[in-house]
């Protein structure tokens, strides 16, 4: 079974992605018993983080992000401000890493639109689907187990694949940044596999809106001045 802290993490991961997840489909995803759920789903109530229900759990308390209805469209204007910004220091002919996130997914379009001739290695299977309508393009998703509703590869597997290649560049979003400037994802699985990206990019680049800075994620992916 895995550490409790590791299970806590990946519940409130669900929970976010998905606004409701029943205890069955939490047993299921993390491969324990329904007993173990509804004892972590209690723990997570009590701190917070999470609203408990009869069969289940919601999003709720100080978890931080919208419902998955407005995922997309939240902070939109800002998210697509990123976008342009990032796709104007790629160059064409660039090879890079794109992650998870839908900042990452509009930073795709705004790729498609105005550079040529890149080479993408990419975890997020709505990216992958974007940039693969370029003909010049190539496009590589990586290995690894796809997470439900957003589209995210991550495992050891990913981190595996991302490490046999080296790129210009790494562009990449997380859930939090601390004032201390700490960067933070909730996913320990996505944030090894964001090390990896970050240790085999030349340069990196990190797409995160205002919203960010009020995060309360638990996972430390590393620290500002290492992006």
């Amino acid at each position: 079974m895995k550490p409790k802290i590791q299970r806590h993490g990946e519940i409130l991961s669900l929970v976010r992605r998905h606004q409701f997840m029943s205890v069955d489909e939490l047993a299921a995803a993390l491969d324990v018993t329904p007993q173990t759920i509804r004892c972590d789903i209690r723990e997570l109530e009590e701190g917070g983080s999470l609203k408990r229900h009869h069969g289940g759990a919601s999003s709720g308390g100080n978890l931080p992000e919208g419902l998955p209805a407005d995922r997309q469209t939240r902070c939109q204007n800002e998210k697509n401000a990123i976008a342009r910004l990032i796709a104007e220091h790629i160059p064409d002919g660039s090879s890079l890493f794109v992650s998870i996130g839908t900042t990452m997914e509009a930073a795709a379009s705004e790729l498609v639109k105005r550079r040529s001739s890149l080479r993408i290695i990419t975890n997020n299977i709505h990216v992958a689907s974007v940039v693969s309508a370029r003909t010049d393009y190539t496009v590589i998703i990586t290995s690894g187990v796809v997470r439900p509703l957003d589209g995210g590869i991550t495992g050891v597997a990913t981190v595996d694949f991302i490490n046999q290649f080296k790129v210009d560049y790494a562009v990449m979003s997380t859930h939090g940044v601390e004032s201390d400037g700490s960067l933070l994802d909730y996913d320990y699985k996505e944030v090894s596999v964001m090390q990896a990206m970050i240790a085999n990019a030349r340069v990196r680049f990190l797409g995160v809106d205002h919203s960010k800075f009020r995060s309360n994620a638990l996972v430390r992916l590393g620290g500002i001045t290492g992006v």
